[in-house]
């Protein structure tokens, strides 16, 4: 059985229009792995995508529109970060980007840029840390990252509580979820947030007009 991981990566890839292909059926126990291996998915874009590549940074589905062709690693330890303390300690991750894996690529999908996409689970909040995971990323030959979270987001938003998703185990689960109520489409979330931010405003505003009254005047003598 396929991992979670590569199952919410292949669904999510394939909702976007690509054609998705695991090159490795078996998993590497007593040897290091080769740079070919790192590879998880080999992934063909029928819409075409765009000539060049996006600018690097984490992407979401108007980025991966634009990509014709990559080759994507899977990187699903959900219990931390992607700190640059944690990425200097996975070097392995940056073996995407080989020459080797490049060249099998282009062997497989033809001519035209490549790009080595990293799914992990999280970076670190918007701020310097963050922006150095990047710098690191970047430096080490990725070409754009993109998170589980909006990933699961948009394949709870696009599942249909009244349809049976007979042929995906995922797909399935996230519909009796949603089906029963217990998942809510991030929108909803929104128009949630949006409410009690307005109403934190609003009582924040009141607090701000009760402390700007003038006290009332002491008429005993």
């Amino acid at each position: 059985m396929s991992s979670v991981n590569e199952t919410i990566v292949r669904e999510y890839f394939e909702s976007l229009g690509f054609l998705v292909n695991q090159p490795r059926k078996y998993q590497v126990m007593a040897r290091a792995k080769q740079a070919v291996e790192e590879v998880d998915f080999v992934v063909f874009n029928q819409q075409g995508g765009a000539g060049e590549l996006p600018p690097f940074d984490v992407w979401g589905a108007t980025e991966l529109r634009q990509v014709a062709r990559a080759v994507i690693g899977v990187r699903g330890w959900h219990s931390e970060r992607f700190s640059p303390a944690k990425l200097d300690l996975e070097k392995d991750l940056f073996r995407l980007a080989d020459n080797s894996v490049i060249q099998k690529a282009h062997r497989q999908l033809g001519p035209g840029p490549v790009a080595k996409i990293l799914c992990l689970p999280d970076l670190p909040p918007p701020g310097p840390m963050r922006a150095r995971s990047l710098a690191i990323l970047q430096a080490g030959g990725i070409d754009g990252v993109v998170l589980f979270r909006p990933m699961l987001l948009e394949l709870v938003r696009s599942v249909d509580a009244q349809k049976n998703y007979e042929r995906s185990d995922l797909l399935q689960v996230l519909r009796i979820l949603k089906a029963h109520d217990l998942l809510k489409d991030a929108q909803l979330d929104l128009f949630r947030m949006k409410k009690k931010r307005n109403e934190s405003n609003r009582h924040s505003a009141k607090v701000d007009e009760a402390a700007a009254e003038p006290a009332p005047e002491n008429t005993e003598h």
